[in-house]
Formats: structure tokens, sequence, C-alpha cells
């Protein structure tokens, strides 16, 4: 079985869920898992778990993400993007200083309305099987973060940019927002996701790209070891005395280290004794011992 990461770029017209499945007949293997999931018309970074990886799936949707979007101003639509059905049209769209102006205002913090086609849950129910319905209800703001937006292009209706943002943030939502505060109304057009944490769509692979890699031997070139992602993380590497202990997943003391110091307020990386990363541990200063909260043995 693999262990690690690939940086799929996920193409137009597939859901993530499309890419895990061919995948997994790609490689045949059947732990794989994605993270940071992208709208079907969307493209680009999409990190596709393997094996004891998969445990790491809940850490990547923490991460900032980057991406280069296309919106359309003068219309709103009832999924907040190109393919949704039309709601409103305008065609009285303010000049380019105000849209500037308008548009780097949201760098920053905001509170953003999650959009009704996606599938954050609510009473059970993800909000787009309610909106296939027909149903809409009424959403909680969400604190997300918009690092850095840049402006790459305007051309009436259109304005291509560059946005980084916190988890959680919907970039047809961060149209959708802009649109209203030109009271023109605007829709995400187009969505490439370039980078995921240190991941860029540079040295991404598509599907075809990965099958050949398997087909030429070459597969495990490419994949990135589950460590990387916590690559920011200290280091620590369990003495020969206590392997056992790290490998029944016990509390270690910190004398069973070969490091000498004590990290107080970061989760660690921690290496067995044939320098092979093994679990995610953290310092509890109740017992005076490290606690795992993520085993990666397999």
């Amino acid at each position: 079985m693999i262990n690690g990461f690939i940086n799929v770029y996920k193409e137009r017209g597939y859901t993530s869920f499309d890419v895990v499945a061919k995948l997994r007949g790609i490689l045949k293997q059947k732990k794989i898992g994605h993270t940071g999931t992208l709208d079907p018309m969307a493209e680009g970074v999409l990190l596709v778990c393997l094996g004891n990886a998969t445990k790491m799936c809940d850490l990547l949707t923490e991460k900032d993400k980057s991406y280069t979007c296309v919106m359309l101003l003068g219309k709103t639509t009832d999924t907040e993007d190109i393919t949704g059905e039309i709601l409103s049209e305008h065609d009285d769209i303010p000049e380019e200083e105000t849209l500037k102006n308008t548009i780097l205002s949201y760098i920053g913090d905001y509170q953003q309305i999650p959009p009704m086609y996606s599938a954050i849950k609510v009473n059970g129910k993800k909000l787009y099987e309610l909106a296939r319905k027909g149903i809409e209800i009424e959403r909680t703001p969400r604190p997300v973060t918009i690092h850095n937006i840049i402006i790459e292009e305007i051309k009436l209706p259109r304005v291509r940019f560059q946005v980084s943002c916190s988890k959680g943030t919907y970039i047809r939502s961060l149209c959708r927002d802009i649109g209203e505060s030109l009271g023109c109304g605007a829709v995400m057009e187009q969505l490439i996701r370039t980078e995921v944490k240190d991941f860029n769509i540079k040295d991404s692979l598509t599907l075809s790209d990965i099958e050949r890699l398997r087909d030429e031997g070459r597969m495990m070139e490419h994949v990135i070891g589950t460590d990387m992602l916590v690559s920011d993380l200290p280091v620590l590497h369990i003495k020969d005395s206590a392997q056992k202990l790290l490998l029944n997943g016990n509390k270690i003391r910190p004398a069973d280290f070969k490091e000498s110091k004590i990290i107080y307020d970061k989760n660690v990386r921690v290496y067995d004794s044939q320098e092979e990363f093994k679990a995610l541990y953290s310092y509890d200063m109740n017992c005076g011992c490290y606690i795992p909260f993520k085993m990666f043995l397999s």
C-alpha cells in the first residue's frame, strides 16, 4: 500500500469524489481520500491522501488556499456561479476605480454567509440537498479571512483576480458579496485553485499523468511523504530503549527522546529509532509527558 500524498490537478467536470474513485482504480488501492473539496466546474490543486496519510485529511482542510478567479459582473444565480439559474441581470456596472476599491476592501476578516449549494450540514441535511428541492434556509455567517487579492485584469463585465484565503472561504460567495456591494450582482465564472499550503499547481499531476507514471514504474517519485504536510512542526527522535512505547502508542517521557529539550507549545513529529515518521504527539504539562493524537504505524 502506498502511504503519502499526491498533488492532483483536478480537471473541470470532475467531482473530487470522481478523482478519488479513478485513483483507486489506477493505483489498485482502496484507502484513498481527498481534502478541500473542489466544485465540478473548478480546476486545480486537489491534495489526495493515500494509505495512512488519510489520517491527515482533517489537518489539510485547515490550511490556507490560493485561487485564480474570473468574476462576471451584472448577474446573480442560485448557485452563485455561472452554472446556476439566473436570478437577476444588471447592465449598470460601476467604473473601474470603484470596482478596484470595492474588491480590495474585502481583504481582511469578514463574516461570510455560505452558499445554499454547499456540503455544509444543517440539522443533519446538506445544504445542496435542500437547495435541489427548492428549499432555502437562513445560514449563519462564518468568519473567514481574505489574506490578499491581486487584480490581474479588468475587461468588463469580467474581472480576473488572485485571492489567498483561510479555510472555509467560498470564492463563489466572495463574488456574490462583491457584486452586492457594487449593486450590480456578480457570479463566479471560472475558478482555479493554485495552491494548498506549500503544494503548488505547477507540480500537480493530471489523472492521465498518474496513469502514465504508474505504467513507467515512476509513481513513487511523485508521492509526497506523509510527514511533509506537517514539515513546520518540531521533530523528536525516540531512543532505542523506548521504541516499544512509541509503537504501542503509549505516553512518552521527555527522557525517552534523543533530544533533551521539552517542546511545550507545539505538536511534534515523532520518528522511530530507524528515522521513520510514526506519530504526532503533544506535550501534556499535567503528566509531564508527550501524548499521541495521530499514529502512522502501517
